[in-house]
Formats: C-alpha cells, structure tokens, sequence
C-alpha cells in the first residue's frame, strides 16, 4: 500500500540533525576512528544530584502512574511562579500564569495550533531556531523572515519592521539569549519591542532557554511593565539544570494566553509523569552556586571551543554567550555545508553549518559546549593534525 503524506508535511522537511546524525552514525560503522560531535547543544552533564535522588524516591508514591492534571502539579507551577521572582523579580500567578509543558519544543507547536489560523503571518528569526519556522508552516501560517546581522549585534530593525505591512502579522518569535549566536538583549530593546507589539498588534513570544548560560544578567521580557498583555515567554530546565531529555519546561504569560494553549495541550497529552514534576521543582529551587558551578565548566570549555574556530580559520565575537561559539568563516569558496563537511570527513570533527538557521546563518559555523574538555581537546588535535 502506497502512503500519501498529508500535504502539510510539503511545506518542512526532516530537521536537519536527524539526517546528519544518522549519517554520523553510518560512518562510524566504517570507519575504527569514531566521529566527534560537536554539533548539538544537548547537555552531557548530570541534573543537580539533589534532583536526581527526588526522582527516584517519587516513583514509589502511590499514584505516581496516574494520568496528571494537563496543567501540571500546582507545587510546580508554584516552583516556576518562585523562581520568576527570585532571578526576574516578575510576579506570575501560579494558578493561572503558568503552563508547564514536555519541553518548550512542544510549546512552540501548541502556540501556533492554538493561535494561528491559515494565512496568518508570522516573524520568524533569520538566523534562528528552525522550529519556528517549521511549526509556523504546519500550522498554516505564512513564514514572513526578519533579518539579523552582526552589525546590529544581532537584534532586529524594529522601525525597519514598522515599515512593512504587518496587518497579517499575529506573532513574532524572539529568542535573546540568542540561539545560535549568543547575542544578548537589554531592557531598553524589550522596552521598545513591548510597544511595537502594542503598536501593531502582534504577539511576541520569547524564547529564553539559555538566560542563566555564561550571562551574568539574565532577563525576561515580562520584566517591561504591560509586557504580558502582548507577550509571552517559554523558559526550561534543559540548558540551566541539564535535564534535556526530561523534557520539562513552561510557558508564562497572560491568563487569556494561557487558557487558549491549554485548551489545544488538553487534547495532545495527558498530563507530565509526577515524578519529573516533583523533581522539577527541586531543579527550580536550585540557589546561585549550581548555576555558578555549571558556567565555571562551560567557560573553561569555551575557552577551547574557540581554539578550534582559530585552527579552523572561524572569527568568533567576542562577549557571547549560550551554550555554543558561533564564528564566520573566511574560507569564501565554500558554502557552510561544505566547510563543515570537509572537517567531517577528513578530521573526522562534526560542527554545526550556520546556513541551517537561515539564511543569514551561511558563511558562519557553531560549536556546541556540550563535550568535556578532553573531547574539545581531542577534536582540537585532530583539525591541527588534518591541516598539518
């Protein structure tokens, strides 16, 4: 029997490092000397031991198998209204402010399901997480691309935007720490972005997931007074408490907001394993020395994640920050694809192609500093002993 794919599946294709990571894993069948992945920024370090201790005791609570309220354990949602408090000195409501979900890959489909209608529009990065743009499409809506550059430190035209005609515009995806380039944000663009998104009328969904990475000011955008009348905000536990598979995250925002989502999330899932919820909220209490401890291992890390951009001939900006080290390449001749490529298959070193992030990404590469660094080391080694 011949199985015809839905015709919304024409607008996306396969993400990109499921392909790559299954050719990855071919290669290392042929081949004794394995690959290094440098590619994605999935965390190899372990969940506070604290967390990991909660998890396990919880298993054994005697309905800790029964299906769970679709809007999460309320000491949860009290976990992430606290924590808000603590970093952001936001006030959210816990009972109605805040939606925990299975990852906040999952909320960035469920807020296009639930908001976007077909034909809407929706601003999308470029460069930025292809998750936006792909969900945008399945749900829809038409992908309308904004541009960023190094020269304005990665952050969007906003009077340039104004110009546009945004009247089929619903929503606007922002990610500051910005993926993959590790620019930041200040109060004063948030300030100015609530009132174009007031201006417009047009939803901003920022998304923070790496606001306590290597950055000594962490911010939310519902830190702008009035900021959750227009905006939204999906923050995680993968990158700050290394629980990426867990898939724990949530999403706050304005009461309205929030019931909607909920009203589309009721009818995908049935509630988050208890267990991982309890455990979450420990991760959320979480004080300043673990996030310390963590970023003192990524700085030492980074530190040669950028020998290597230097070995491979990559100009990284300095004052990043994020998981990753994000460089230009001056090898002009060959597209991000290629370059990355070449050091596969001869140094045997996976890195990430910019142009996977849009356009505005080709001619850049990404290092992730999620490998310790004796592996950082070792793939150093094998680019310096490929290029000798």
């Amino acid at each position: 029997m011949k199985i015809k794919q839905a015709k919304r599946l024409e607008s996306v294709s396969t993400y990109y490092f499921a392909k790559k990571l299954a050719e990855i894993a071919e290669l290392n069948t042929q081949n004794e000397e394995q690959i290094i992945n440098l590619g994605i920024g999935s965390p190899d370090l372990l969940p506070p031991k604290e967390v990991i201790e909660i998890l396990k005791s919880s298993a054994d609570d005697i309905d800790a198998n029964k299906y769970q309220s679709y809007k999460g354990q309320p000491v949860l949602r009290s976990a992430f209204a606290e924590w808000y408090d603590r970093h952001f000195e936001v006030a959210i409501d816990p009972n109605s402010e805040v939606l925990p979900l299975m990852g906040t890959k999952e909320g960035i489909m469920h807020i296009h399901m639930s908001l976007i209608n077909a034909g809407d529009e929706v601003l999308v990065p470029n460069p930025g997480y292809p998750a936006y743009r792909m969900t945008a499409s399945l749900a829809g809506a038409h992908t309308v691309f904004y541009d960023l550059d190094s020269e304005a430190n990665w952050l969007p035209d906003l009077e340039e935007l104004s110009t546009r005609d945004l009247s089929k515009v619903k929503l606007m995806w922002i990610n500051y720490p910005h993926m993959p380039t590790g620019s930041l944000a200040d109060f004063s663009f948030y300030k100015r972005l609530v009132d174009f998104a007031k201006e417009h009328e047009i939803i901003i969904c920022h998304d923070n997931p790496y606001a306590f990475i290597l950055n000594d000011n962490p911010i939310s955008i519902l830190q702008v007074p009035g900021a959750q009348d227009w905006c939204m905000e999906l923050v995680s536990l993968s990158k700050c408490y290394n629980m990426a598979g867990w898939r724990v995250g949530a999403l706050v925002g304005h009461q309205n907001m929030i019931n909607t989502i909920m009203k589309f999330k009721s009818n995908m899932d049935s509630g988050m394993y208890k267990p991982l919820q309890i455990a979450a909220t420990k991760a959320l209490s979480m004080g300043q020395d673990w996030m310390d401890s963590l970023n003192n291992i990524y700085a030492r890390r980074k530190l040669v994640a950028q020998e290597i951009m230097k070995e491979i001939g990559a100009v990284y900006e300095e004052n990043k920050v994020g998981m990753f080290v994000w460089a230009k390449i001056n090898n002009q001749s060959l597209s991000s694809a290629e370059f990355c490529d070449q050091i596969l298959y001869t140094a045997k070193v996976f890195i990430t192609p910019g142009h996977i992030f849009g356009s505005n990404g080709e001619g850049y590469v990404r290092i992730s500093l999620c490998s310790d660094e004796d592996t950082l080391r070792a793939a150093l080694d094998r680019i310096k002993k490929n290029n000798n």
